[in-house]
């Protein structure tokens, strides 16, 4: 049996296999400012208390601070809930990206299961969990049952080798299978990665990687946890590696399919407008101009992302014509970014840093494009008005590209700097 599979049989209580349909119970439910009163309104007709207000957390990310009317009144719904149902794992007050905060809590554990009212809840199996996004409706029934239902995924396993080089990025892999295989290609499927290049990933490009599973249809990315991996979990959750449920694909496990993914001679990949899997080598279109040049989202806002534009970004000046907007993913990064004094380089070469949180990744607060303007972004989505007018466009890459793109007003390699 393969990673998944062996979590949901524990949790069905019986040995699963692909198509069936199981209920099963979940470790945890997360929802955020967005989803959240949606899913409220829908429990409210069901019942009037959580099923364990400890397997809850809710988050704000997506409009921090309030910037309508409208996103002030959805964060109040959510407030009084929190405090009607005693909520205790709310984070509310600007600690940053549901998907960065959740593990830095210590909430993701190798064999769980986690659901989230966001499509990318499937970041979480970069940490050996069984996470996936689901509607609001559906949140609600395990808000107030503790379980849901599933059919079992079918596996594909995605073996990726060769080494990085100092121009790309985990970012890179998964747009370049994202584009190999098309933004359908894994639809309902696991997308388990494994292979010496993922092996050797540390905990924040793995979580880059199966944060965008869902960018080719997955209903799970996982991955085996390498031994930094469960170095963080167990600095997080304060248990031993022993206390921990490390699961493993079983040497014989079959899968739908199996695909290789050589990165050797990988150039910084970029999708192109409007799709994810418009995938070209950068190689093929530098030289577009942009207007606006982001680094954040719950994709690529962490620390080593930031690390890396501090390092293209260090001693140069944005071009004049540019708006670069760093928003780092969590409070947590944020404060060692001013530490190790990477703010400040981005200051100096003029960037504006704001506040962690989702904000321009979904068109939502700060950084909206208007007509006729395109921006560079470390984000995962680049469909139509996903950024604001649906007449902009939006290119994605790894912080490295948009930091490189920043100085020279397009798109741009940054080996060639």
């Amino acid at each position: 049996m393969n990673i998944t599979e062996k979590i949901l049989s524990a949790k069905a209580g019986h040995e699963v296999t692909p198509g069936e349909i199981i209920e099963i119970p979940v470790d945890l439910a997360m929802s955020h400012d967005g989803t959240s009163p949606p899913a409220i309104k829908t429990f409210e007709k069901i019942t009037d208390k959580v099923w364990d207000p400890e397997r809850i957390a809710i988050i704000f990310d997506h409009n921090v601070p309030a910037n309508t009317i409208g996103s002030a009144e959805f964060q109040k719904v959510c407030r009084e809930f929190i405090k009607k149902q005693n909520i205790t794992k709310n984070y509310i007050h600007g600690e940053g990206i549901c998907h960065q905060v959740v593990p830095e809590m210590g909430l993701v554990e190798p064999g769980k299961v986690i659901v989230g009212a966001d499509s990318h809840t499937c970041t979480y199996g970069a940490f050996g969990a069984f996470s996936t996004g689901m509607g609001a409706t559906d949140l609600a029934m395990v808000w107030a049952t503790g379980k849901t239902w599933f059919m079992v995924p079918e596996a594909i396993r995605m073996n990726v080798t060769g080494e990085l080089n100092d121009y790309i990025a985990p970012k890179d892999i998964i747009l370049n299978i994202i584009g190999t295989i098309g933004i359908a290609g894994a639809t309902y499927k696991t997308a388990e990665f494994c292979g010496e290049t993922i092996e050797r990933m540390g905990v924040e490009g793995r979580a880059t990687m199966c944060n965008m599973a869902i960018e080719m249809g997955a209903k799970n990315g996982i991955m085996e946890p390498n031994k930094e991996v469960i170095d963080y979990i167990c600095q997080r959750t304060g248990k031993d590696a022993s206390q921990l449920n490390i699961v493993k694909s079983d040497s014989d496990a079959s899968y739908e399919s199996e695909l290789d993914f050589d990165i050797t001679d990988l150039e910084p990949q970029i999708a192109c407008p409007n799709d994810v899997d418009n995938v070209k080598g950068i190689s093929k279109i530098e030289g577009t101009s942009v207007d606006q040049c982001l680094i954040g989202s719950c994709t690529n806002g962490r620390l080593s992302d930031l690390k890396d534009a501090c390092e293209i970004l260090e001693g140069n000046k944005i071009d004049d014509s540019i708006r670069l907007l760093i928003l780092p993913a969590s409070r947590e990064i944020y404060r060692q970014a001013i530490e190790l004094g990477y703010i400040n380089t981005f200051i100096d070469a003029g960037a504006i840093i704001c506040n962690p949180g989702c904000g321009p990744c979904l068109g939502g607060h700060m950084g909206v494009l208007s007509e006729g303007e395109s921006c560079i972004s470390t984000t995962n989505r680049n469909f139509k008005g996903r950024m604001g007018d649906p007449k902009s466009e939006v290119y994605l890459s790894n912080s490295k590209v948009v930091a490189a793109s920043a100085i020279t007003g397009m798109i741009t390699n940054p080996k060639d700097l």
